[in-house]
């Protein structure tokens, strides 16, 4: 018979509540954005989004190869972490999904103040921003997930204190 897996090894139940999976959502501004090319072969980059209904939403130049890639095969996958919030490290969330491409005024209407106003607080740059975006060559990605990998280290470390061994280097230190 198998042992059973030492506590930090059994990941199954470390992921994110749904509180803090939607604060990290609204507090991170930038993702990695995967989808895959014509051999099928998985590429991503790191894109800024806005949450917004259970969905994620994105921008970039239409002459960007995801563009087509994704017309081609509309599945993508997001991964959206926490370095670099008031979150601390290791909270993390990964999803799957299907994309949309929009090109009308009609999303753009709404998605370019909104997206402006979360990645540019301040009134002025958000409108300068707003002006920049708005281009004829600009398409927006609509992305609705339908599968979540979550995960949150602070978890594991409260389950299994003992794994992180040298407690006084920062690079394993995880805020609780």
């Amino acid at each position: 018979m198998a042992e059973e897996p030492d506590s930090y090894e059994d990941l199954t139940q470390c992921g994110l509540d749904e509180g803090i999976e939607a604060e990290l959502l609204q507090t991170q501004r930038e993702c990695t954005f995967m989808w895959t090319n014509k051999k099928g072969e998985a590429f991503g980059v790191i894109m800024s989004f806005l949450p917004k209904d259970g969905k994620l939403w994105l921008t970039c130049a239409e002459r960007r190869a995801r563009v087509p890639a994704l017309r081609r095969f509309p599945r993508a996958s997001v991964c959206v972490n926490s370095t670099g919030t008031v979150l601390g490290t290791g909270k993390t969330v990964t999803y799957k999904g299907d994309c949309v491409i929009h090109t009308g005024r009609d999303v753009k209407d709404w998605f370019y103040p909104e997206f402006a106003s979360h990645l540019r607080p301040e009134p002025k740059a958000a409108q300068v921003f707003q002006d920049f975006l708005d281009s004829p060559e600009r398409v927006v990605i609509e992305f609705t997930p339908d599968y979540k990998l979550s995960f949150d280290s602070s978890i594991m470390w409260a389950r299994s204190p003992e794994a992180a061994s040298n407690k006084d280097d920062p690079r394993n230190q995880t805020e609780i």
